[in-house]
C-alpha cells in the first residue's frame, strides 16, 4: 500500500482525487469506511482521512444523539468537520464547503485522500458543483423575517415560502427556520427565488471525484434506524438533553433542531403525566423522523453526473463490490 503523491501525481493531474461516498443513517458507512480505510481494516486500500457531511455531527456536546464515531476509530482515521460548533452557533452549507475545501486540500498536501462520507445529501450536492451565486443580505429584511417567525412561528412563514418559491420549499424543512427566513429574503429582496440561483449542473473541474450513492433496502434501512434509536435511549440519550437544556440550549439554539434532540422540546407542551408514555411517544417520533429524513436525502444526490449507486446491506460482498469500484478509479494510487 503506498500513500497518494500530491507531487507525483501533479505531473500527471491537478486535479484533487476525492471519494464521495453518500449513505443514510444507519446504513453501515461507519463500518465500510473502518474496513477501507483503517490499517486494521481486512480491506484496507487507501490512506485516507474522512469529511463528515452530516449537519449534526459539526455541533460539540451532541454525541449520542448523532451517532458520533467513537475517538478509538477516530485515532484510527482522523475526521474533520466534527465538533466545530456550540448547538447555539448557526452551520451553514457555504460553511460546510468551504471547509471541506480547505479540509480536501490539506489532507491531499500530507499524501492522503480526502473521503467526504455522510448522509445529508444538501451538503454533498453543493460540495460537487459548487455554491450558486446569491445576492448578498439584506439585514432590515432579514430582520424583519427572523422578528416575525419568532412571532408567528415556522409554519405560517413556510407557507409563505411555499407560495412564493415552492421548489425551495420542497427541500426545506419546516423546522429549519434559518433556511426558510433566508429563501424568503432572496425573494423579497431581489425578486427572484433562491432556487432561480441554481447553478448546472456540472462537477467542479478541480477535484477528479468518485461519488458512490450507497443504496439498502428501504425496509431495511428502517428497521436499522429503529433500532439505532433504541440504543440511542439505551445510551443515556436521555441524559444528554439534560445536559444540553442545564447548559442554557434551548428549542430555539440552531443544533436543538436536529432530529433526535427537537423532539424532546415538542414534548415539553404535553401535559401527559406519565414519563414512560412521554418517552415512548419521544422514541416513536424519533423514529417516524429519521425514516423520513433518510428517505429525503436521496432526493438532492438524485441524477449528479457520474454517480455510482450500489446496492449495500453491509455484507462481505458489499464490502467487496465497494472495493472494486474504488480500486478501478484509482489504481494509480493503489497497490
Amino acid at each position: 500500500m503506498k500513500k497518494a503523491s500530491s507531487k507525483n501525481n501533479s505531473t500527471v493531474s491537478k486535479k484533487i482525487p476525492v471519494l464521495v461516498i453518500f449513505a443514510p443513517t444507519a446504513s453501515g458507512k461507519t463500518a465500510l469506511t473502518r474496513e477501507l480505510f483503517s490499517q486494521d481494516g481486512s480491506h484496507f486500500i487507501l490512506n485516507a482521512e474522512i469529511i463528515s457531511a452530516d449537519s449534526q455531527s459539526v455541533y460539540k456536546y451532541m454525541d449520542i444523539g448523532t451517532a458520533k464515531p467513537d475517538s478509538d476509530f477516530c485515532r484510527q482515521i482522523p475526521h474533520h468537520l466534527i465538533d466545530v460548533k456550540t448547538p447555539d452557533q448557526q452551520f451553514s452549507v457555504a460553511d460546510f464547503v468551504f471547509m471541506a475545501d480547505k479540509a480536501c486540500h490539506d489532507i491531499y498536501s500530507r499524501g492522503k485522500i480526502p473521503v467526504i462520507c455522510g448522509g445529508t445529501g444538501f451538503y454533498i450536492r453543493n460540495f460537487l458543483y459548487g455554491l450558486p451565486p446569491t445576492p448578498e443580505s439584506d439585514p432590515k429584511i432579514r430582520e424583519e423575517l427572523k422578528s416575525r417567525i419568532a412571532k408567528e412561528g415556522n409554519q405560517l412563514l413556510y407557507d409563505e415560502l411555499k407560495k412564493v418559491d415552492p421548489v425551495s420549499a420542497k427541500v426545506i424543512n419546516v423546522n429549519d427556520a434559518y433556511r426558510i427566513c433566508r429563501a424568503l429574503e432572496v425573494y423579497y429582496t431581489t425578486g427572484r427565488t433562491r432556487s432561480s440561483y441554481q447553478l448546472e449542473p456540472k462537477l467542479r473541474e478541480e477535484y477528479d471525484f468518485l461519488f458512490l450513492v450507497l443504496q439498502p433496502p428501504r425496509e431495511l434501512l428502517y428497521e436499522r434506524i429503529k433500532k439505532r434509536v433504541d440504543m440511542m435511549f439505551d445510551d443515556g440519550l436521555e441524559n444528554e438533553i439534560k445536559m444540553l437544556k442545564a447548559a442554557g440550549y434551548t428549542k430555539d439554539s440552531p443544533g436543538m433542531k436536529a432530529i433526535g434532540y427537537s423532539e424532546w422540546f415538542e414534548s415539553e407542551a404535553d401535559d401527559t403525566n406519565d414519563k414512560t408514555d412521554k418517552l415512548e411517544q419521544i422514541k416513536a417520533a424519533i423514529k417516524h423522523h429519521s425514516c423520513k429524513y433518510a428517505k429525503k436525502q436521496y432526493t438532492y444526490i438524485r441524477d449528479i453526473p457520474g454517480s455510482i449507486i450500489i446496492p449495500y446491506q453491509g455484507l462481505p460482498e458489499d464490502i467487496i463490490n465497494v472495493e472494486k469500484v474504488i480500486k478501478e478509479k484509482f489504481n494509480s494510487i493503489i497497490i
